[in-house]
C-alpha cells in the first residue's frame, strides 16, 4: 500500500495536468491498481469533478470519459448496438463486477498493459485516444508512445460499421488472459489483433480469407508463468478461427 501526503480534486483540466507536471504526485482514477504499490505519493490527483464519467455518442462516434467505469461500458446499449457484444465480453471476465465497478476506462487504457483485455479491442475497433495537450492520436500511436505527464481525456470509438468479435483464454473466468484476440471486419479486410502474448497488444491488416497459419507469424508470442511461447502461438490460430467465424 501507498502513502499519499495530499489529495486533491481538480476543479479543471489545466490544474490537473499542472499538478501531474511534478514528478511525485500522481492521477488516479479507480485506484484498483494503484493501491497494490508501494512508496510514497506526493499529491494524488482525482478526476472526478470534471465530467469524465459520461458517454456521449453522434453518428460518427462514440465518446468515453476517462472516468467511465469497465463495469459501465460492459451494459451500455449504445455500445452493444454499435459493436455487438465484443466489449462487453473484453471485459466481463476481468475481477469481478465490484472490481469492473471500480476500474475505469482511463485508467486501464493509460497503463497500456500487457494483459489489458481492454486496449485489445479498443485496437481492433480503430480507437483514438483524446490526451489534454497533445489532442487525438490513433491507439495505435499512443500505445508506443513514452509515459508521460498528459492527461488521458477521453477514449473515441468511430462507428464504422465494423463486425467485431473478441475471445480470449484463461486459467480460471477472471484470471489475467494467457491470450486473447479480436477480430475487426470491415467488407473484406480484417484487423487480427493478438494481446497477452504477454507483451501488449499488436494488429495485423489483412484480407478476410487470409490464412491463420500466415495471420499468427506476423505476431512474436513470448513465455512466462502463465503459458509457453508454443503454447500461445497454437492458440492464436484458434481464437483467429472462432472470431472470423463469429463475423461472417
Amino acid at each position: 500500500m501507498y502513502i499519499a501526503n495530499n489529495y486533491v480534486r481538480a476543479k479543471s483540466l489545466e490544474e490537473a495536468w499542472e499538478l501531474n507536471q511534478k514528478k511525485n504526485n500522481k492521477i488516479v482514477a479507480g485506484n484498483c491498481w494503484t493501491r497494490l504499490g508501494h512508496g510514497n505519493i506526493g499529491t494524488i490527483i482525482s478526476l472526478k469533478d470534471l465530467g469524465l464519467d459520461k458517454i456521449e455518442s453522434d453518428k460518427e462516434q462514440i465518446k468515453i470519459g476517462a472516468m467511465v467505469s469497465l463495469r459501465e461500458i460492459e451494459n451500455n446499449k449504445e455500445i452493444l448496438e454499435s459493436f455487438g457484444n465484443c466489449v462487453q465480453k473484453a471485459v466481463e471476465s476481468i475481477v469481478g463486477v465490484q472490481f469492473r465497478n471500480l476500474a475505469t476506462v482511463g485508467g486501464s487504457v493509460w497503463g497500456r498493459f500487457g494483459f489489458s483485455d481492454v486496449l485489445t479491442v479498443f485496437l481492433a475497433l480503430g480507437a483514438k485516444v483524446e490526451l489534454f495537450k497533445k489532442g487525438i492520436v490513433g491507439i495505435e500511436e499512443f500505445i508506443e508512445m513514452d509515459y508521460d505527464r498528459d492527461v488521458l481525456v477521453s477514449i473515441i470509438l468511430p462507428k464504422k460499421g465494423l463486425k467485431a468479435s473478441y475471445d480470449s483464454v484463461r486459467l480460471t473466468k477472471t484470471d489475467f488472459p494467457m491470450l486473447n484476440c479480436c477480430v475487426a471486419r470491415n467488407g473484406e479486410k480484417m484487423r487480427v489483433v493478438i494481446g497477452a502474448k504477454p507483451t501488449k497488444a499488436r494488429f495485423f491488416d489483412c484480407d478476410f480469407n487470409e490464412e491463420s497459419d500466415k495471420i499468427v507469424e506476423q505476431f512474436v508470442f513470448g513465455s512466462n508463468l502463465r503459458a509457453t511461447e508454443k503454447y500461445r502461438k497454437s492458440v492464436a490460430k484458434v481464437l483467429i478461427e472462432r472470431n472470423r467465424r463469429a463475423v461472417m
